[in-house]
């Protein structure tokens, strides 16, 4: 039987004619024709004053700090349920990470959690829309607001994602996009920063470039123009290759959206009634990008024997993302109980947008035979549907 890759990149002829293009002009390196091109566009699309391209999600929050001036002493609370990107980006510039807890049903910050964290050395919030769903931001922009700190919305995973009709990305007033392999558009690697404020956006784009401006820009003037260093900057740039990708995939993303809420939604008729799982939850006022699908497990589930049953059949999967502050590399003297728990309970199942629904189908059985196997107490029967019964018989 064919496997099921937990990640699947959706790339194919568009963008291979996009980079094309790219190779026959005169032009492939960092902040060229196409990354300007691409900058643009997304500026638009957001409704932002500005956007820089760049090499990553990461690289985004970590200019965005240097930009806000964010330094050693300072102390920036930091979603804790997600992947340590954040943390990292605080330490970059020598401020301390401090970790708000989760809410126990999206994953997404508890903004309760941020409000009895903020402190005499607290200087902003960074927010992270959680595998794909936007967090509470109205409550979160009050909180910020009203204590004088910066908000910045990591919205790594939740390219198409909505909150209150907003696209994520542009929910907070610097927002930062990955543009990975498993994310909803994707040029392998990649990221963008979104600023509401363009002095941000130029600070950013200097220093994404050593900081020096723009060596393309310089290159189509009249004589030697010489670049002078006016930062200590970083090469965080994005090539015009991965420019030109992402151009194609901009405009794909309803398209690739629409079929992972297809994925989702059969896993919810699929899954809905089993009582070892809870399935995601959305609330009314957001969308969700589906970059994972996570359910969380019984606590009487071994959910490393499911995890090897499901994998033993070529079906993917993954545990979810991470409790950052239980990771050794802070030394947390923090607890996050509700992340902590999410971390130990959640499993990723396969989400992309070239998944079939008959692969959702064999998951979704392969996934409920699992539990059973791997759970220390019998659930109540779930009918057989007419769907189990074509995957016994061997469909897909």
């Amino acid at each position: 039987m064919d496997p099921i890759p937990l990640v699947h990149a959706s790339l194919g002829k568009q963008e291979l004619a996009a980079v094309e293009e790219v190779f026959a002009s005169e032009w492939t390196a960092g902040q060229g024709p196409r990354g300007k091109a691409l900058e643009k566009e997304l500026a638009e699309r957001y409704g932002v004053a500005d956007a820089v391209t760049l090499s990553s999600c990461a690289a985004a929050l970590h200019l965005a700090l240097l930009a806000l001036g964010v330094g050693p002493g300072d102390e920036v609370i930091v979603a804790d349920y997600t992947f340590p990107a954040p943390a990292h980006a605080a330490r970059y510039v020598g401020a301390a990470p401090v970790f708000a807890d989760a809410r126990p049903d999206t994953g997404t910050v508890d903004p309760q959690a941020v409000a009895d964290l903020i402190g005499p050395r607290t200087v902003g919030v960074i927010a992270v829309d959680t595998v794909g769903l936007p967090a509470d931001y109205a409550e979160l922009e009050a909180l910020t607001g009203r204590h004088g700190l910066f908000l910045i919305e990591d919205a790594a995973c939740a390219v198409g994602a909505t909150y209150r009709g907003r696209p994520a990305g542009a929910l907070a007033p610097i927002g930062a996009l990955s543009f990975h392999g498993r994310k909803g558009i994707t040029s392998g690697e990649g990221g963008a920063l979104l600023a509401a404020d363009r002095a941000i956006g130029a600070d950013v784009r200097l220093r994404s470039s050593f900081g020096i401006g723009s060596i393309f820009d310089k290159s189509q003037t009249i004589g030697l123009p010489i670049p002078e260093f006016t930062e200590v900057g970083y090469n965080y740039k994005l090539s015009d290759i991965a420019a030109a990708i992402l151009q194609v995939q901009l405009g794909r993303i309803e398209e690739l959206l629409e079929r992972r809420n297809a994925v989702a939604a059969r896993y919810a008729e699929l899954l809905g009634g089993e009582e070892l799982l809870t399935l995601p939850h959305v609330p009314d006022d957001r969308t969700h990008a589906w970059q994972s699908y996570l359910v969380a497990l019984d606590p009487g589930v071994d959910r490393a024997g499911v995890a090897a049953e499901l994998r033993g059949q070529g079906i993917g999967c993954g545990h979810g993302t991470w409790a950052s502050h239980t990771q050794p590399v802070y030394e947390a003297k923090q607890t996050c109980p509700v992340s902590a728990d999410l971390f130990a309970r959640q499993l990723a199942i396969p989400m992309h947008a070239e998944l079939t629904v008959d692969q959702a189908e064999r998951v979704s059985q392969a996934l409920r035979t699992a539990l059973r196997n791997n759970s220390g107490r019998r659930p109540s029967a779930v009918p057989a549907t007419s769907t189990d019964s074509a995957n016994q018989e061997g469909a897909s």
